[in-house]
């Protein structure tokens, strides 16, 4: 094979190909050199300098083909598009190391389904607004392919248990598909949305509802010292009427006193508790 004088020397052994500049080789010539450094990479022994060199340029000489798959994507803007090509590059060198030339192939041919198939699945893998499962990340695609389908077949929306049987999934996994599926896209909470009276709120005002037992827990978090500062008697009595919810007169036959007794030292206690309670607000 003729080797043009501009891009390729030999050795002085004449065993080995080398290529002055591989990433400006043009991609013609970048199909007729892949085949001569393939035949070569599979003579040397990996690891070697010469083995490592023979890799490199083929990757090198091939970038174009992660240009030309990454180009269907343009449309993603100029920032991602870095990272398309960056991961476009991980599929080319996938290719490289696992083509054979006994294959019967053009390497072009061979490598192209390698490269969209890393950049799909970087999408895949990280286009999520929450992450989810590969398993649904799957199920999602197949889920809209079949809705699609029974949509144009039955002009309806179709039910759970028709997409199961389309899909060959169990009823369960179908509903898991549905959830999953939203969790591909993500609204701000600060999204506006109309409302019934022709106006327009923020999707946070309809997200959640008041936790009532969050004041309980802020009272029973200030409550906490001021009891740990009542007399033992005191705690006792506390916790006689409020935790073993006894009677007064239970209290009093347990004190030795009287109920009316009983019913001024807890009014005392509660005044007191309350007090601390505001004066720490």
């Amino acid at each position: 094979m003729v080797l043009t004088q501009a891009t390729t020397t030999r050795t002085h052994t004449g065993d080995s190909y080398e290529v002055a500049d591989p990433a400006h080789v043009s991609p013609r010539d970048a199909r007729e050199l892949s085949r001569c450094f393939f035949a070569e990479l599979a003579q040397l022994e990996e690891g070697t300098a010469e083995h490592s060199y023979a890799r490199n340029t083929l990757i090198e000489m091939n970038m174009s083909l992660v240009r030309y798959a990454a180009g269907r994507f343009r449309s993603r803007g100029p920032e991602e598009m870095e990272d398309i090509v960056q991961v476009g590059m991980i599929g080319l060198i996938k290719a490289i190391d696992r083509f054979e030339l006994s294959r019967e192939v053009e390497f072009t041919t061979f490598a192209v389904p390698y490269i969209v198939g890393e950049i799909k699945r970087f999408f895949r893998d990280t286009s999520w607004a929450v992450h989810v499962p590969r398993r649904l990340q799957e199920a999602r695609l197949q889920l809209a392919r079949a809705s699609e389908e029974l949509n144009s077949r039955l002009g309806r929306t179709p039910t759970v248990k028709e997409l199961s049987e389309l899909m060959s999934l169990p009823e369960q996994e179908v509903v898991e598909a549905q959830l999953a599926a939203n969790g591909y896209n993500s609204a701000s909470l600060d999204a506006a949305i109309s409302t019934s009276d022709d106006g327009e709120s923020a999707l946070q005002d309809f997200i959640g509802a008041e936790d009532t037992a969050l004041e309980l827990v802020e009272n029973v978090h200030a409550l906490a010292p001021l009891i740990a500062g009542l007399d033992e008697r005191d705690r006792q009595i506390i916790h006689m009427r409020f935790v073993e919810e006894l009677s007064q007169a239970q209290i009093g036959a347990h004190l030795g006193v009287s109920q009316m007794h009983v019913s001024r030292l807890i009014s005392r206690l509660l005044a007191r508790l309350r007090e601390g309670m505001l004066s720490t607000a």
